[in-house]
């Protein structure tokens, strides 16, 4: 017996490190159904507190293998030692692995016995909330969502309807066909056409056109300029910096819109008017407006913002809203800031910008600003929809080094392009910059950890699809009658 129970957690453990191949750069979606299937399936006959225990150490595999890339940050550009890093970032995955633990313990505990309504309502509907809660609870780490792992999938469809939580929704119903499939054998030819309607249902969305083409097609140049962040921000490097993208965007020109990574120029707004000034002559009598990463010091409240300065017919800029606990503000800085002064985070003290900014306008068309990590979230992108045109978002995956991790955002940002069905243009400092339609598929992409200017072209459009208009409100709706649905079972079989 005690073997058994041991043999399941390790096969628990195993289940979560399934799921990581699912996602960016493997891209083997599969695996996010057989995943949380198997994990079900171990969930089955445990107690409370042993589906507690697995839910955990699945936890610990999924995050363990997706998300070790945070130590890379800490000990390369933070000044941290490599033990402590990894003992911070174990820490935290550790923390992550609760979600799918307490999961694991309120299912067992209170819907032990529903059967089938167990498995394809109740479940489905608990892993997605509890993703979603990851999403924003102490500012949110949406990470790993299941979403992610289809966006080459069928199921990917799904997203201009009800976003990346609904993909996830879908992905978790399907784990819990194949584990009901499992437990009742007799079953599978219901199981089988459930699928079938799943994912086929999902693919035929894929023919519907839920936005349209609005003017006619940009030529853009993402500059990606491959600074190394050991110098990044050192202060005697920074007019070589500079210069160095002005010569890469100078035959560009012709383009009608420039862009440049996050904190391209690495010197604060008020250290830098000539510089911009002369930027400013460059697209006076050229065609190409410029969008750029800068940081800017307000000089009334004199705060720091991590921004992006838009040089048009109408400049203007956006400060960052969301910003990255630890990497750029200390969260409760009087309580914590004594006891993490070691961590050593270049210009790690920024402002939030405001969540509703003006729109900015570029090349005859309104933005979607974002800055880096802005767009694992979808609230974030939807605030400029459906008025923006085209989406942007810069970024600066240096800190992540030649890990999993720039693959996984680029999997990220083609789920935001998907959902708002729009163009995406993602411009970074190593990688990987690329061009994504309003399909989420690539158009054209750049190697990491090369200087290049991936030039393309990019179709503005207009219009929403069904999520930029309702948001997660009606699968939130959807995942309350799911539950609804299975206490009001367990208060009447009680």
């Amino acid at each position: 017996m005690r073997r058994s129970l041991y043999g399941g957690d390790v096969s628990a453990l195993l289940a979560g490190l399934l799921l990581v191949p699912a996602f960016a750069p493997l891209g083997w979606f599969p695996l996010a159904l057989l995943s949380p299937a198997w994990l079900f399936w171990l969930w089955q006959t445990a107690s409370p507190r042993r589906a507690l225990w697995r839910g955990w150490l699945y936890g610990l595999g999924m995050f363990g293998a997706g998300v070790s890339w945070l130590h890379i940050s800490l000990t390369q550009f933070g000044g941290i030692d490599l033990p402590l890093a990894i003992g911070l970032t174990t820490l935290f995955i550790m923390a992550l692995a609760l979600y799918p633990a307490l999961l694991g313990y309120l299912v067992q505990k209170y819907f032990a016995d529903a059967g089938m309504l167990r498995l394809l309502l109740v479940l489905p509907a608990a892993w997605v909330l509890f993703e979603w809660l990851r999403g924003w609870l102490f500012t949110g780490f949406p990470w790993l969502l299941l979403g992610y792992s289809q966006i080459d999938s069928p199921l990917a469809h799904l997203a201009p309807v009800i976003g990346v939580y609904g993909v996830s929704w879908a992905v978790a119903l399907g784990a819990g066909g194949l584990c009901w499939g499992l437990h009742f054998p007799q079953r599978w030819r219901l199981v089988l056409a459930g699928q079938v309607v799943l994912w086929g249902g999902a693919a035929l969305l894929g023919l519907v056109n839920w936005t349209q083409a609005r003017d006619a097609p940009l030529t853009v140049a993402l500059v990606q300029g491959n600074t190394p962040l050991e110098v990044k921000f050192m202060y005697e490097y920074a007019d070589a910096i500079m210069d160095g993208y002005m010569d890469l965007s100078a035959p560009h020109l012709d383009a009608d819109l420039v862009i440049w990574p996050e904190t391209a120029v690495p010197r604060y707004l008020h250290e830098v008017k000539g510089f911009l000034h002369e930027l400013a002559s460059l697209r006076q009598t050229h065609q190409a407006d410029f969008v750029l990463g800068i940081p800017v010091q307000d000089p009334q409240t004199a705060d720091y913002h991590n921004a992006i300065l838009v040089l048009s017919e109408q400049p203007g800029f956006y400060y960052k809203h969301h910003l990255v606990p630890f990497g750029e503000y200390m969260p409760l800085r009087s309580l914590v800031s004594h006891y993490l002064s070691f961590i050593q985070i270049p210009l790690g003290d920024f402002t939030p910008g405001p969540a509703v900014q003006p729109p900015l306008r570029a090349a005859g068309q309104v933005l979607g600003l974002s800055i880096c990590y802005e767009d694992a979230y979808p609230a974030e992108i939807r605030r400029a929809l459906p008025e923006a045109s085209l989406l942007i978002n810069i970024s600066n995956d240096t800190w992540f080094g030649d890990s999993i991790a720039p693959h996984q955002h680029l999997q990220i940002a083609r789920m935001r392009a998907l959902e708002a069905g729009r163009y995406l243009l993602r411009a970074t400092n190593t990688g990987i910059s690329a061009v994504i339609d309003e399909r989420g598929k690539l158009v054209a992409q750049a190697p990491q950890f090369v200087v290049q200017v991936l030039r393309s072209s990019a179709q503005p459009r207009q219009g929403s699809t069904p999520y930029v208009y309702t948001g997660e409100w009606p699968l939130l709706l959807l995942l309350a009658l799911s539950l609804g649905l299975g206490i009001a079972w367990r208060v009447r079989g009680r």
